[in-house]
């Protein structure tokens, strides 16, 4: 099945430091991304929704500024193209606003249903820090 990229841009009241450790941190992500978020001793987050697990690994990360997170393939085979999203956190020099950009590539294709999904996901965010 092909993969479908989307990107979306949200602006968010609170600053990248703030933001940052509900990105990275199971506690944090659990507090507004999935139901619950585990990590285990490979550090392997298990993002869990509708009681259903998705691992995922960090692929890579900037404190204060970007987290990526590559799913791993649910048969334990290796996949050439991995589903992973991206969230990362974009000053505004100019007005000094942050802005959350997204960058989410999976199966998903309708447009209008990943922004939707993307917008709730970032008003429970706003809604945890208060911006």
């Amino acid at each position: 099945m092909s993969k479908f990229l989307f990107t979306g841009d949200f602006e968010i009241n609170a600053s990248k430091q703030m933001l940052y450790q509900y990105l990275n941190s199971a506690s944090g992500l659990s507090q507004w991304f999935a139901d619950d978020v585990t990590i285990d001793e490979d550090k392997v987050y298990n993002f869990i929704w509708d009681e259903e697990d998705h691992k995922a690994k960090m692929v890579s990360h900037r404190t204060n500024h970007y987290v990526k997170f590559e799913f791993l393939p649910e048969n334990g085979e290796h996949d050439d193209d991995p589903a992973y999203f991206e969230i990362r956190l974009e000053l505004n020099e100019l007005t000094q606003s942050v802005f959350i950009k997204i960058t989410d590539y999976s199966e998903m294709e309708d447009v209008d249903e990943l922004y939707d999904l993307w917008q709730g996901l970032i008003d429970n965010l706003k809604e945890t820090v208060g911006g």
